[in-house]
Parts: structure tokens; sequence; C-alpha cells
């Protein structure tokens, strides 16, 4: 568990069911605190209630649940998907749809991915410059800015990346951020938005 910036903590686990570390947030910069793709750390969920119960659980994928429900239990929080993720929660877990460009509670924006898959969401933090957290839509692996393999890209892994290119373009010239929070490798602190901006562009148009 670290604290990246002021009020802003990261962590990451293995995830026995893709046999990979996955990183989580937590947020107690807002208010009220937040999660975002929570899984527990090894401190244990008891590690959030000296720091601020999480009211809310921000998920960037329906993919992403993770350990929403023991979070959800322990702290009686409210886990947030976008509407199109929905379906994947026929279990009987506790979920509330969102829609893009909604502003949620503790004032993050929801804004449009999709490109990857309906539902995928970044999510704004206007914290410290500006935080954009991103599920599966832009990993980072050693340090450097890349794109999920092209298996799991569907019939067209070009069109997805061009996809992704145009969103992100779009993004980074309506909104203002330093810093990335990734769900897949270290966050990147200081001077993101020049770095998102270099790596879309060696994509080509």
């Amino acid at each position: 568990m670290k604290e990246i910036l002021p009020g802003v903590f990261h962590w990451k686990t293995f995830h026995p069911g893709i046999q990979a570390y996955v990183h989580s947030y937590y947020c107690n910069a807002t208010d009220p605190p937040l999660l975002i793709d929570p899984r527990v750390p090894a401190q244990g969920i008891e590690w959030f209630a000296a720091r601020g119960a999480p009211r809310h659980i921000y998920l960037t994928n329906r993919h992403h649940y993770r350990h929403s429900d023991r979070f959800a239990a322990r702290y009686d929080a409210q886990v947030w998907c976008h509407k199109d993720g929905l379906h994947e929660f026929s279990h009987g877990e506790r979920v509330t749809g969102f829609s893009h460009g909604r502003e949620l509670p503790g004032g993050i924006l929801a804004l449009k991915v999709a490109t990857l898959c309906p539902e995928e969401t970044a999510l704004y933090l206007p914290l410290h410059g500006g935080i954009l957290s991103l599920g599966d839509a832009i990993v980072r692996e050693r340090g450097k800015l890349g794109f999920v393999p092209d298996a799991y890209m569907g019939d067209d892994p070009q069109g997805v990346k061009h996809g992704l290119r145009r969103i992100f373009l779009k993004h980074l010239r309506e909104r203002e951020f330093d810093h990335l929070l990734f769900a897949h490798g270290a966050p990147l602190i200081g001077g993101a938005q020049a770095s998102l901006g270099k790596f879309l562009q060696g994509i080509g148009p």
C-alpha cells in the first residue's frame, strides 16, 4: 500500500483468475472516500476503517468487480459500473449503473471510452492537477504505455486501437490531468498528459 499522491493510495495483488498482478486504488481526498477496481490488499480490509470508510466503489469495466462484494459488505459501499455492463452481475451482486458523461459521488466524472467494450470508462478525478483512471483500454508494462494483447480485441484489433486513439485524443483536448492510474500497471505520477499524447501519436492516424 503506497500513498502516491496526498489522499490517493495504490496497491497491487495477484489475481488468480488471470494469473497476473492487478492494481487497485483508494482515495480519501474525495468526499466521500472511494475505491477503484478493488481487491483486498495485504493489509486487510480493516486497513481502510481508520482512514475513512469507502462509500463508493467504481469499476472501469464489468470485469473489474474483483473483491467489491467484500468491501460493499464491510463498509456498506455502493458499487458502480456503466449501465452497459450490468448484465455481468446476475448472481445477486448489487451494482448501480451510470451513464457516460455523468458526475458521480465524490466529484468523479465518468468519461466514455467504450471502444474496447461498451461499458469501458475512464474515471476523471479533479484532484492534484487532474487524475485519469483507466481500466483495460490502456495498460502500462515495464514503464511503457500499451494496449492489451490483440487476442482480447475481437475481430478487428487495429480498428479497436484506432478507435481508442480517437477517443483518448478527444479527452486530451477536453481535459487536463497530470496523473494516470492503471488497472493493469503501475500508476504514472506527473507528466501523464504528455506521455499519453506521445503514445497516441505513435499509433498513427
